[in-house]
């Protein structure tokens, strides 16, 4: 096996890396830089660019330019020019294999082999969309590894004493942070949060909007329904964001970016950084919310932190570092370069995956890496429970295997519903991946034996399978990029889990209640027939009433609208019904 390559595929910028001599180096691109702009665009004579010179053609080639392909990945987007149909993963393809063609050019030899990094809050869909880029790109994805734990890779491996370390990445479209431990050559992500849709570029599209809009204010016209004026103001913004990260004021000069009856107008604005804090303050403070959640699953308080490492390039805007240095009580560290730690940490990674260890400095000790999965995954049991097989913040790989059976008497079929996501009931879930299980032997309920198997490989993809006991029949499903999880919906589903705690249980609690009170009416049933001949007719009558009584609670049973009182009235009913048949043989 030859040289394997990092790679950081990024919304706004990507980077490869590899490893010589024992230490990770920065590839440059064809024009020298250290980045490579994730931008891909087509020519209309057939021509195809990516990286700066696609950037280029944002302004004069705007409807023909494709950036920020990263928010779309796991998605079913796609644009069509000239008669071909482009989806995310094709124009990621496009950017790794510009990567793969510089670091074939800097090597001077072919590369087949790669680790690429994602989000560490990027869903099943979006890893194995992202894993697809690669091979269509022509390389062997080795491992999917989450950016910030690759980040801790690069850091890891120069800074070997024991540390707990929180990764607060902000790149150009995606947030995570993550709490890893390192300590003898060991990194160990304890817990990761994230949101898949804040980064620079919204920051961009603030400042973008307000100089848009101060402009109408002074000569009434809407910059923003001109595409090309709309980009060059967007590129104007990104370059003032960067110049405020080091002064405190900066000048956008855009000449002749409109015109009226009067003739050429002329763009003259000065955006301070004070202005800029208020333009994204809000967009900021959506960073608080995953550390806390981190923090708290990972089990640790602020002040337990060691260091705190800032990644991706957004991190330099000084509101930002001014936000974490309040969330966690500790000056951020800046011992790292924000932009190319994560390709660096993934050569890293994929150095060690062909047997090259590295060694951590200060331990002697080979560098390894045990990384976790940011979400529940669970199936869909009897009353629409979400069943969970594998909890949020397991380290990867995993696999788990579960017995379950049929429901309903004679029942050959099962739907095995897979679920992503925090909350008990499934339908608060997101489903991921479905399948349906036939060949099941004719029985009574309860007695088919089915084995459901969660694996999850080191790359985060989940594989389900379920085998019937009796027969030996097994399907399966790979949960692949057309079954997707939303940015947004992850958030989602993170706060519903938070805000609807209390409801959730009772519910859970209630639909359990419910089943156990049904079986228990089957059986009272059943043993009143064969008894009644012998059983004195007053306690038959007692008997009876009880079971009306929780056949009553039972069938007037809603999940979407139960209340303790319910859970609880039904169940001191129950208890009244099984004392009573306890009684029975007495």
């Amino acid at each position: 096996m030859g040289n394997v390559i990092g790679i950081d595929l990024g919304t706004t910028n990507s980077c490869v890396s590899v490893v010589e001599n024992g230490k990770a180096v920065i590839i440059p691109s064809d024009t020298g830089s250290r980045t490579t702009p994730s931008v891909v665009a087509f020519s209309k004579d057939g021509e195809r660019y990516v990286g700066d010179t696609a950037r280029r053609q944002l302004v004069v080639n705007p409807d023909r330019t494709i950036s920020s392909i990263k928010r779309q990945m796991g998605t079913n987007w796609s644009m069509k020019i000239d008669g071909s149909l482009y989806k995310p993963q094709t124009i990621s393809a496009y950017i790794l294999m510009k990567l793969k063609q510089d670091a074939e050019k800097y090597l001077g030899q072919t590369v087949n082999d790669a680790v690429i990094t994602v989000p560490a809050y990027f869903n099943d869909t979006q890893r194995q969309a992202t894993k697809d880029a690669g091979a269509i790109a022509g390389l062997n994805v080795l491992r999917i590894i989450n950016e910030p734990t690759s980040a801790a890779m690069s850091y890891g491996l120069d800074h070997g004493d024991s540390k707990k370390v929180m990764v607060f990445d902000l790149g150009g479209g995606t947030f995570d942070v993550s709490i890893i431990d390192i300590a003898d050559g060991i990194i160990e992500v304890m817990a990761t949060s994230g949101d898949n849709h804040l980064g620079g570029d919204d920051f961009d599209e603030r400042i973008a909007d307000w100089i848009a809009e101060q402009f109408r204010q002074e000569h009434r016209i809407d910059l923003r329904k001109d595409f090309a004026a709309r980009q060059r103001i967007r590129e104007a913004a990104e370059q003032a964001k960067k110049e405020l990260s080091s002064a405190t004021t900066a000048q956008i000069n855009l000449p002749y970016i409109a015109k009226d009856r009067s003739g050429p107008l002329h763009l003259d604005i000065t955006l301070t950084r004070d202005k800029l804090n208020e333009l994204i303050g809000d967009l900021i403070g959506r960073t608080e919310a995953p550390v806390v959640n981190a923090l708290a699953d990972a089990g640790i308080s602020a002040s337990k932190l060691d260091m705190v490492l800032l990644v991706g390039g957004s991190t330099r805007v000084p509101a930002v570092k001014d936000k974490v240095k309040k969330l966690t009580g500790k000056e951020p560290s800046q011992n790292i370069n924000p932009d190319e730690c994560v390709a660096m940490g993934a050569a890293i990674l994929g150095s060690t995956l062909t047997g090259n260890a590295l060694i951590s400095r200060g331990t002697g000790q080979s560098l390894m890496l045990f990384d976790v999965t940011p979400l529940s995954l669970s199936i869909e049991t009897m009353g629409g429970v979400a069943t969970r097989l594998i909890e949020r913040n397991t380290t990867i790989p995993f696999k788990y295997t579960k017995e379950f059976t049929t429901a309903s008497p004679m029942q050959t079929t099962i739907e095995v519903n897979v679920l992503q996501g925090e909350r008990p009931m499934a339908h608060d879930n997101k489903t991921i991946g479905k399948f349906m299980m036939h060949g099941i032997r004719r029985s009574n309920s309860g007695m088919p034996r089915i084995n459901v198997t969660f694996d999850i490989d080191a790359n985060g993809i989940l594989k389900v399978s379920a085998q019937d006991l009796t027969t030996g029949k097994m399907q399966s499903v790979t949960i692949t990029a057309s079954d997707r999880m939303s940015d947004t919906e992850i958030e989602q589903a993170r706060r519903g889990a938070e805000m609807y705690s209390a409801t959730d249980g009772i519910r859970k609690d209630g639909l359990a209640l419910t089943d156990e009170c049904r079986r228990l009416i089957l059986d009272t049933d059943n043993r009143l027939k064969e008894q009644k001949k012998q059983m004195d007719k007053a306690k038959y009558k007692e008997i009876r009433k009880d079971v009306s009584e929780l056949e009553r609670l039972t069938s007037k049973f809603r999940a979407d609208k139960v209340t303790a009182q319910d859970v609880d009235a039904m169940r001191q009913a129950k208890e009244r019904l099984e004392a009573s048949v306890g009684s029975i043989g007495a």
